[in-house]
């Protein structure tokens, strides 16, 4: 029998026969802080049901690493249908965003009662309690058809309709299957902390932070996020697209292009209804402060804003916080002694509330200008004095925090939050995560305009996470409007540009695993051309070949 070589951190080489699973070989992890989730193997995350074919390193992933907290809060997920269908098989339990530290969830259609979110609980338990394993079935392409037919799974079989795979592969425990996305824990016993909590019509399935496995923090809510979420929900379910297999559908169907003109029709509507509001309170608002997190479309945002208050009879006048940096050795240091130009404290506040309040009274000042080169400012020649009918315009990650603005009232500051909150499900169970897509957006944006391979945005993609955490989430929920910059379709079109990128990411690098899960995510989607994405899409800014300059 061939027998395979793996090799643990701590350097040991053992060989085992070939087609061992990972579950047989961890032994020699040794003693860990937290369960296992999953393992990676030469740099890809698998579950313990895995067979191990050739030589490779071994890892453990606990519930206390960022990936295993990935996989411990997608398994909760599943437990939660495993026990709605036990208890309902005939309702439909659906899952939505993130609100805080936990997913919404639903019934189609009816209204869930403390009751019923109680019988789950119990016997979400009662399966944690049992330790059931959770393990992974391989069945032919007609057989699962069947299964999800049977058990009325409708939006997982439309997913299914654009792959071809001869053998598809699906979660099972106790007898409840659903679709295998992503690896899985290995039973329901690590699943010992979470919490349902009711929650508008339906629940949160809350989870732990990764730092405290064990611990659930106190409960923050987050109007802000379900409102979006509630209104493109809405908005989905009248235009008949809420799940990837609907989109592909239309997509095979050759309607793309009309449904491409109504989502853009509908964002630019929400736009001037934000204008509209704008102009409300135009007596007494002077600036206009955009924020949100990395690659949610702040710049295009603020350019189609700045179009529909011009149309109303305003003259928009653009300033960018990036001129506003402090000179660089007052820069602080993060604690790796590099430069945080993410903190409010890398900005000049004093000098950009002066220039405020000078431009407020009527008085006429001289922009500044920032050279990245030297880490300097310095005047730019370009002075601005407003009109009574111009309005300041400000995009930036602080815009929603006060102490950006200390010195400027309430009532002249109008706040927008701009994000990319995604509504579409993969099926019932299975989320497209809204930081996925912006992650998407970023990578096929600094290849295109940065010269960054998918390698270095992964790279640099938790510290952004961590200052968006920091400077951003915090004061969502003070903004006037909130703007969702995503589009239905637009994970079918970045899917065409992404995937090329992610393949440069070999096995040797740690990332390697994040590219291939977000690979494996983008082989859901038919691909969508570009060339129907119109020249004034927010899309354009991460694509290119936008009509806006950047």
């Amino acid at each position: 029998m061939k027998q395979i070589t793996v090799t643990y951190p701590t350097g040991d080489k053992v060989a085992f026969p070939a087609g061992a699973r990972a579950a047989d070989v961890i032994g020699r992890l040794g003693s860990l802080d937290w369960p296992l989730a999953a393992v990676l193997v030469n740099n890809e995350l698998l579950c313990l049901e895995a067979p191990l074919l050739t030589d490779c390193r071994i890892e453990a992933v606990t519930i206390g690493t960022s990936a295993g907290a990935t996989v411990y809060r997608r398994s909760l997920c599943y437990l939660l249908a495993l026990s709605s269908r036990e208890l309902w098989p005939d309702r439909r339990l659906v899952a939505g965003m993130a609100i805080g530290t936990g997913f919404y969830h639903h019934f189609e259609g009816l209204e869930m009662s403390e009751a019923d979110i109680a019988s789950l609980e119990r016997t979400m338990l009662a399966y944690v309690a049992r330790d059931v394993p959770i393990t992974i079935e391989h069945r032919a392409y007609l057989d699962a058809i069947d299964y999800f037919k049977s058990s009325a799974q409708t939006d997982t079989l439309s997913l299914l309709e654009s792959t071809n795979e001869a053998v598809i592969r699906l979660n099972v425990c106790a007898g409840f299957r659903d679709l295998h996305v992503q690896p899985l824990v290995p039973s329901t016993g690590v699943l010992r902390t979470f919490e349902l909590k009711p929650y508008h019509g339906g629940l949160l399935l809350r989870y732990p932070h990764k730092e405290h496995p064990d611990t659930l923090t106190p409960f923050h809510d987050d109007p802000l996020l379900y409102s979006i979420a509630a209104e493109y929900r809405e908005r989905a379910e009248i235009l008949g697209i809420t799940s990837v297999g609907a989109l592909n559908r239309i997509n095979g169907s050759k309607g793309i292009k009309d449904y491409m003109k109504v989502a853009e029709a509908l964002q630019n509507k929400k736009i001037a209804a934000i204008a509209d509001r704008v102009a409300e309170r135009s007596k007494d608002v002077k600036v206009v402060l955009i924020a949100g997190p990395s690659s949610s479309g702040k710049t295009t945002t603020s350019k189609k804003l700045s179009i529909q208050l011009t149309v109303m009879g305003f003259d928009p006048q653009v300033i960018s916080l990036d001129d506003y940096f402090v000179e660089r050795e007052k820069t602080p240091k993060d604690e790796n002694g590099q430069y945080d130009f993410e903190c409010l404290e890398a900005l000049d506040v004093d000098y950009l509330n002066e220039q405020l309040l000078a431009l407020f009274a009527g008085e006429e000042i001289e922009l500044p200008a920032f050279d990245f080169k030297v880490g300097s400012r310095k005047p730019s020649g370009k002075r601005l004095k407003l009109k009574p009918n111009q309005i300041l315009v400000m995009e930036g990650i602080h815009g929603l925090n006060d102490r950006l603005t200390p010195r400027i009232p309430a009532a002249q500051k109008f706040k927008i939050y701009v994000s990319a909150l995604t509504q579409l499900n993969l099926d019932d169970h299975n989320r497209v995560s809204t930081t996925d897509n912006r992650l998407l957006r970023r990578m096929v944006r600094d290849y295109n305009f940065r010269g960054h391979s998918a390698l270095a945005t992964l790279k640099m993609w938790p510290s952004v996470q961590a200052g968006e955490r920091k400077h951003i989430f915090p004061f969502q929920n003070s903004a006037d409007a909130a703007f969702n910059s995503a589009l239905d379709y637009e994970l079918g079109v970045l899917k065409v540009y992404a995937e090329p990128l992610l393949r440069t990411v070999k096995p040797d690098a740690i990332e390697y695993a994040e590219a291939k899960r977000l690979l494996a995510f983008l082989d859901n989607f038919t691909p969508i051309p570009a060339s129907a994405v119109p020249k004034d899409s927010i899309l354009r800014e991460f694509i290119g070949e936008s009509d806006f300059k950047y």
